[in-house]
């Protein structure tokens, strides 16, 4: 496909009316959507400010190129637009631009498509063409430049590769001093259909102009390109790493290799080049053991958000043992209550088991992945170890503590929370280990991951589980299952107003997530719990109320929102039956102002009628589709109904009238 067949006379504003990067985004937008392009603008608009908010897709020179792919797009096309004048656009070199190229590719593009979409904003590196189409006045002209352009660029790579097959066929008799330095690397970008491509070229062009042999690699949306040999990689001078994103490291083990962010890769180059020629670079040194992606070199997070971030890795994978296992159990419960043979029916016996059995993998494989996201693939076996330890093993003093506010000696494993304590302590050992053995000599390198990492690392934890975390958290757990046991019905309902109401915070980050963290924590330590089934109950009617209540409100106040709302509104009757809150996000995000507050006033209210009323629901998930395992069914489906139509009532009148027709 030629770049050509991308652009159209009618998909091109040769004089942009916007003063504002906010308004110049929303008149592409109008016009894609009115050639079809594009079939939701709003979302469309979302995901193009999405991209803008990870990194400006203003790369300097008075260029902007905004772009998605998603399923909000039809047909990969590019939009051109001109501004005479100038935006401010929040471009890295502070300049304003004058030049658009609004990219956009459906999440089913061919490789067709995105070969032109790369090949053209390469070409964009090149002054000559975008002089050319500053000044550009009408759209056949534009056409004519890229296709020009493009058989141009075409004539030269095929230029380029011969040479470099003639160049490879003779290498060996060049005298090592006559041949150029040969620099690789690798460029990536989030969506990978612009910044990619525009690094690559620049990198290139840089290196000819400075006598360097450059060869990039892509990790762009058609995959990985131009893949670097070992042999290429052996013979180069350095590596540059121009990426937004995560990127095949081990292999530049003893490499000196710079790390910087794409945009980096097209507006200083010739620097990046210049830092490999003039050893400023590092080494880079990949752990044996370490998995083929590395942050190495990226800006680094505030304590708080990495310890958030290897917290979500754990949670991310213990959920579905949480939620299957939850599942299956509550389906047995539903046969035992409403079945012949009760407890000794054969199908409560078999569901009963297996979510049990599901259940038992939670706090390991909690602690598991906590420590592999700190410590990579071999801090994986000791923070299983140790998970499984802290949902068996009481400790060195026998899990046996008499404490005034239990009463009475009482055996107890550390369970979530020393599972949790496993996973980070697991990991971090494993980060010290790695340190205190990264000066070994290369002859014993394969010891480490095969020998050194696994027994020491097991040895560690295990010591540290039984001695310490065990015998300290077996107490704690003790402490709080009894507090929350003991509990009168007021602070009950304080407390299940609180974690409700979390739950419509952010609809699924992390408050949300702490909020369900914390009431399926204190449901894994007992399943059998009454506190602990309140507690699963009221964060589900927490993230209940949300898509409910976006449903209620585009259905009965219609003028309120716009046609694109309407029709999201209405799956949110299937998605709030089913406690998935994901359903009101779109709302919350074009109108937090409101959305927010009124699921948050809402759910808290149903939350405090669950502590009231006190309904309990012994299963994690599910929504009303496990309603009958409800303690006080009438008050589970009331608490859910009266939150969703007060927060829905609220806000709706709170909103202002849409200008479009309702009933269109």
């Amino acid at each position: 496909m030629k770049i050509e067949d991308l652009l159209s006379p009618d998909l091109m504003i040769m004089d942009l009316k916007a003063t504002t990067q906010k308004e110049a985004i929303k008149e592409m937008a109008d016009l894609e959507v009115a050639q079809g392009v594009v079939n939701n603008e709003d979302e469309f608009i979302k995901s193009i400010w999405a991209r803008e908010n990870e990194s400006t897709t203003g790369i300097g020179e008075g260029i902007a190129m905004p772009h998605a792919r998603n399923k909000y797009i039809n047909r990969a096309a590019v939009l051109f637009a001109k501004s005479p004048k100038g935006i401010d656009y929040n471009a890295l070199d502070g300049q304003p631009v004058h030049l658009f190229f609004m990219i956009t590719a459906p999440a089913g593009a061919d490789n067709t498509h995105l070969q032109a979409l790369a090949k053209l904003s390469s070409l964009l590196i090149n002054p000559d063409v975008v002089n050319a189409l500053k000044a550009a006045k009408s759209p056949e002209e534009v056409i004519d430049i890229f296709k020009l352009a493009e058989a141009e660029k075409d004539a030269q790579d095929k230029a380029d590769a011969e040479a470099r097959k003639a160049a490879a066929s003779k290498k060996d008799s060049t005298p090592d001093d006559k041949k150029k330095p040969l620099i690789v690397g690798v460029t990536a970008c989030i969506n990978g259909i612009a910044h990619t491509y525009m690094a690559q070229e620049a990198l290139i062009k840089a290196g000819k102009k400075m006598g360097v042999d450059v060869r990039i690699e892509t990790n762009g949306s058609e995959g990985v390109k131009d893949k670097l040999t070992p042999e290429e990689i052996k013979e180069a001078k350095g590596v540059i790493i121009a990426s937004d994103k995560k990127v095949d490291m081990p292999r530049f083990n003893g490499k000196e290799v710079v790390i910087k962010p794409v945009v980096d890769g097209i507006n200083h180059p010739k620097e990046l080049i210049e830092d490999i020629l003039e050893n400023k670079a590092p080494i880079y040194h990949a752990d044996s053991s370490a998995s083929s992606s590395d942050d190495s070199g990226k800006e680094k997070q505030g304590v708080w958000a990495t310890i958030y971030k290897h917290l979500m890795s754990g949670i991310s994978h213990m959920l579905p043992f949480i939620i299957g296992g939850g599942i299956l159990m509550a389906i047995s419960f539903i046969v035992e209550n409403y079945f012949a043979g009760g407890a000794n029916n054969p199908a409560f016996i078999f569901l009963n088991n297996a979510g049990n059995m599901a259940f038992a993998f939670m706090v390991p494989v909690l602690a598991a992945y906590i420590a592999e996201s700190i410590g990579d693939l071999p801090a994986l076996m000791p923070g299983f170890v140790g998970g499984f330890m802290a949902t068996v093993y009481g400790g060195a003093y026998g899990g046996t503590y008499t404490a005034s506010v239990m009463g009475a000696k009482t055996a107890s494993p550390s369970g979530f929370l020393g599972g949790l304590a496993a996973g980070f302590l697991a990991g971090y050992i494993m980060v010290l280990l790695k340190k205190i053995f990264a000066k070994l000599p290369k002859s014993v390198e394969g010891m480490k991951p095969m020998l050194l990492y696994p027994i020491l690392g097991l040895l560690i934890i295990a010591l540290l589980m039984y001695y310490i975390v065990n015998p300290i958290f077996s107490g704690i757990n003790l402490a709080i299952t009894h507090f929350l046991n003991s509990m009168g019905t007021a602070n009950l309902a304080i407390l299940t107003t609180v974690l409700a109401a979390m739950m419509a915070i952010d609809m699924g980050g992390p408050f949300n997530k702490a909020a369900y963290v914390f009431a399926s924590g204190a449901f894994a330590n007992d399943p059998k719990s009454v506190t602990a089934a309140i507690l699963m109950a009221a964060v589900m009617v927490g993230g209940m109320v949300p898509p409910f209540a976006t449903a209620i409100g585009t259905t009965f106040f219609k003028n309120k929102y716009t046609k694109e709302e309407r029709r999201a509104g209405v799956s949110n009757w299937v998605l709030g039956f089913s406690f998935i809150t994901e359903g009101a996000i779109p709302f919350a995000v074009a109108d937090p102002g409101r959305v927010i507050p009124s699921c948050m006033i809402g759910s808290g209210i149903a939350g405090a009628l669950v502590g009231i009323w006190h309904v309990g629901v012994p299963a994690p998930h599910g929504g009303f589709w496990v309603s009958p395992l409800a303690t006080n069914i009438w008050g589970y489906f009331l608490s859910v109904i009266i939150g969703s139509i007060l927060a829905g009532v609220i806000m709706s009148r709170w909103k202002k009238p849409v200008s479009e027709d309702p009933d269109e």
